[in-house]
C-alpha cells in the first residue's frame, strides 16, 4: 500500500479501517463544538490519546495527547468568530498545560520566514503580546496588576540560516529563562488536500523540526529541552503523490475496480518525478497570516485572566 507521509495524528489513526476498530493502546473522541448554529459554523475536534508502546508503535508516534481542531476555511471567518473560534482553541491549550496564566511562557515559533508556507512558527511570534521584559523592568507584580502573564517568544530560523539545531538554540535559550512550558509552533503537512490550512493540532509530546517534508531534525521535547512541550501546528502542504494518486483511485473505484487492484495499479504506475513534490494553496500568504493571527490569539488569551 501507497505510504501516505502525514503529521496529524487524526489521519494516521483513520488510516486503520473505521472509527470503531479497536487499536490497543490508542483511543479517540470526537466532538462538535458550534460556534453559530444558525450559520453552520462549527468546530470538528478529535482526541487521539496513544497511551502506551504498543499504540506508539502502530501509530508510530510518541505516547501523548493529540487534539485536531477543524475549523474550515478560515478566510470566511469575521473578527467575531475569530474571537471565539481562538477561545475554544486556547481551552484546547490548557487541557494539555493548566491554567497557563499562572505560568512563565516561552514560545518558539518554528520555521523560516521567507518561506511562506513554512513561516507559521514566525507569523504567530509577530502577534503575541510579549511581557517578560515588565517584568525584569518593573517587578512581576506589575504584570499581576496588569492581569497578564510572562511571556517570552524567539524565532531561532532553520538549520540552513542558523548552522545549529533549533533543539540546540531553544535547550540553550529556556536553561536562561526557566519557563515552566515551552510552546512550539510549526507548519506540518497533511495527508488530506480537505485538512490544508484548515486544522490546528495541539500535542503535548513536542515536535521534529522538518519532519513534514522528511527533513528530520533533532526532537523538541520535554527530554531534550528539559521543560513541558506543547506543540501547536496547521497543516499547509501536502505531497503531490497523494493529490495523484487520489484522483486515480477515485476513478478507479467508480470503474468498479476491487481495492487491490486499485493499489497495485498506483504502485506499479511510479510516480518518481513527483516523489519530493509538496503543493500549497495559491492563498496561503493570507491563510498564513490569518492562521497565525488566530493561534497568537489564542495563547494571549490564555495569559490573561481577570484581576
Amino acid at each position: 500500500m501507497l505510504e501516505r507521509r502525514t503529521d496529524l495524528a487524526l489521519e494516521r489513526r483513520e488510516s486503520f479501517p473505521g472509527d470503531d476498530v479497536e487499536i490497543s493502546g490508542v483511543s479517540l473522541d470526537r466532538e462538535t463544538v458550534a460556534i453559530d448554529k444558525s450559520h453552520g459554523i462549527r468546530l470538528d475536534i478529535s482526541t487521539v490519546k496513544i497511551m502506551n508502546e504498543a499504540g506508539a508503535k502502530k501509530m508510530n508516534k510518541p505516547c501523548g495527547s493529540y487534539i485536531t481542531i477543524e475549523l474550515g476555511d478560515i478566510s470566511l471567518l469575521s473578527d467575531e468568530y475569530m474571537e471565539k473560534v481562538s477561545c475554544e482553541v486556547g481551552k484546547r491549550i490548557e487541557q494539555l498545560t493548566g491554567a497557563l496564566s499562572e505560568k512563565r511562557l516561552m514560545v518558539a515559533g518554528l520555521g523560516n520566514r521567507y518561506v511562506t508556507a513554512d513561516s507559521l512558527g514566525p507569523a504567530v511570534v509577530d502577534n503575541l503580546n510579549i511581557t517578560r521584559h515588565f517584568v525584569k523592568e518593573y517587578g512581576a507584580q506589575f504584570l499581576k496588576k496588569l492581569g497578564m502573564g510572562e511571556v517570552c517568544a524567539i524565532s531561532p530560523g532553520v538549520m540552513a540560516q542558523t548552522g545549529m539545531e533549533a533543539a540546540e538554540i531553544l535547550e540553550s535559550v529556556a536553561d536562561a529563562v526557566k519557563p515552566d512550558v515551552l510552546i512550539v509552533i510549526d507548519a506540518l503537512a497533511a495527508r488530506s488536500v480537505k485538512r490544508v490550512t484548515s486544522t490546528i493540532q495541539i500535542t503535548d509530546t513536542g515536535i521534529n523540526p522538518g519532519s513534514g517534508v522528511g527533513n528530520h531534525r533533532v526532537g523538541i521535547n520535554e527530554d531534550n529541552i528539559g521543560v513541558k512541550v506543547i506543540s501547536i501546528g496547521v497543516p499547509t502542504v501536502v505531497e503531490a503523490e497523494v493529490i495523484v494518486s487520489d484522483r486515480i483511485e477515485e476513478f478507479m473505484k467508480k470503474q468498479d475496480f476491487s481495492d487491490n487492484e486499485i493499489q497495485q495499479f498506483i504502485i506499479n504506475m511510479g510516480q518518481t518525478e513527483i516523489n519530493d513534490m509538496y503543493v500549497t494553496p495559491k492563498n496561503i500568504d493570507e491563510t498564513v497570516k490569518n492562521m497565525g493571527e488566530l493561534v497568537a490569539m489564542s495563547i494571549n488569551g490564555c495569559m490573561q485572566y481577570d484581576i
